[in-house]
């Protein structure tokens, strides 16, 4: 029997590619082996989940043994890598087991930054990455009145917003001057704290969780500035790191994430990388759109076809019903200045060139209608 395709990691990026490449070959054999249940869902989902009333159950789209069905393919849940050996083209399971590939993808995501915190209570801080995450969070939610979240990032502030579904005050605690510090400029992230304060969202700005301790009646997390605050549960959202560590003990190149090429190959000419873990051209975009593009790339490429992953230009949706915005990032180091119109309802932002060109826009509010007037101004993010 020929080796299989095997893909590691059973999110939006492994399912994703493993649905692309069945279009093309429904005969190479495919392996997909995942740490969690390996049932369908969409992580993008898990920081709003709570306004839709949504449990970790119903947001499961489809059970792991329908993928199976589905895909063709031998799924193997609950299970680790704990070793590649790329000469032999072997995976050394959790279980035992010595799994050959013919080809290996590593879509294997990316993992909360843990923050170094003092304390007693440090280890009670809680992060949502999975569904199995979401599941803890959710069952600690009953009789909760404040939830302190450290991070005003983007998912900082959606799960700011959907708390707020539940009645639950949330205090966002952000070390820049602004929340969306990455995505937006000042003016506008200014305009957005505004709206999601007066919807009932907490800020503390320019401060840091130093440390986290146990109170009567929950948690007390004291600032770099010397502020305590108070809540009944405490969230970390300050960001995610790649999941590096298989590649790293493989001897593959690694900076950021996974270093590949335009056909998403790794270091080894046998091994690639897709979505949170991978880097692209110094790229690492953990955002839907362009794991949905690499998945039809490397699909292309594994079932034989020749493929150049291309980005076009992708808007991301920040999913704060409070304050509706949508962004476009202008390329990191390019030259140009925001140019930034305010309203009573809305900012429009737009990141432009000496030329006059369009790099970029943050669309808050009502100016988010301007999105498709604005999209294809822009320039590829990748060429």
């Amino acid at each position: 029997m020929a080796s299989p395709v095997v893909i590691v990691g059973a999110g939006l990026a492994g399912y994703n590619l493993a649905r692309e490449f069945r279009k093309l070959d429904t005969e190479t054999p495919l392996v997909v082996i995942a740490g969690d249940s390996a049932d369908f869902y969409s992580k993008p989902m898990l920081s709003n989940a709570l306004a839709g009333n949504k449990t970790a159950a119903t947001l499961v789209m489809k059970s792991a043994e329908k993928m199976e069905a589905e895909l063709d393919a031998v799924i193997y849940a609950r299970t680790e890598v704990v070793g590649i050996e790329p000469e032999q083209r072997m995976l050394m399971l959790s279980d035992g087991q010595v799994q050959p590939y013919r080809d290996l993808v590593l879509a294997v995501g990316a993992d909360p930054i843990r923050l170094r915190l003092g304390g007693d209570a440090a280890d009670a801080v809680m992060s949502v990455n999975h569904l199995d995450d979401f599941a803890h969070f959710a069952s600690k939610l009953d009789g909760i009145k404040r939830v302190a979240i450290l991070g005003g990032g983007l998912i900082g502030c959606e799960f700011a917003n959907d708390l707020l579904a539940r009645g639950i005050e949330p205090v966002v605690i952000e070390a820049a001057a602004t929340p969306l510090s990455r995505l937006l400029p000042a003016a506008a992230g200014e305009w957005f704290a505004g709206k999601m304060a007066a919807a009932g969202v907490g800020f503390v700005f320019g401060a840091m969780a130093g440390s986290v301790s146990k109170v009567a009646n929950g948690f007390e997390v004291e600032l770099s500035t010397g502020e305590r605050i108070e809540a009944d549960l405490v969230l970390s959202a300050v960001g995610l790191r790649p999941n590096t560590s298989l590649a790293i003990a493989a001897g593959l190149t690694v900076e950021r994430g996974v270093v590949v090429d335009r056909q998403l190959r790794s270091s080894d000419a046998h091994i690639y990388a897709l979505g949170d873990c991978a880097e692209i051209e110094s790229l690492n975009l953990p955002f839907v759109m362009p794991i949905m593009h690499a998945a039809r790339a490397l699909a292309q490429g594994l079932a034989g076809k020749d493929a150049m992953l291309r980005y076009p230009a992708m808007p991301v949706l920040v999913k704060t019903p409070a304050c509706p915005t949508v962004v476009s990032p202008p390329a990191a180091g390019v030259a140009g200045e925001w140019q930034v119109l305010a309203s009573e309802d809305g900012i429009d932002a737009r990141f432009v060139a000496s030329d006059g060109q369009l790099l970029g826009f943050a669309l808050c509010g009502a100016a988010t209608k301007e999105r498709q007037t604005l999209l294809p101004q822009l320039p590829p993010v990748l060429g």
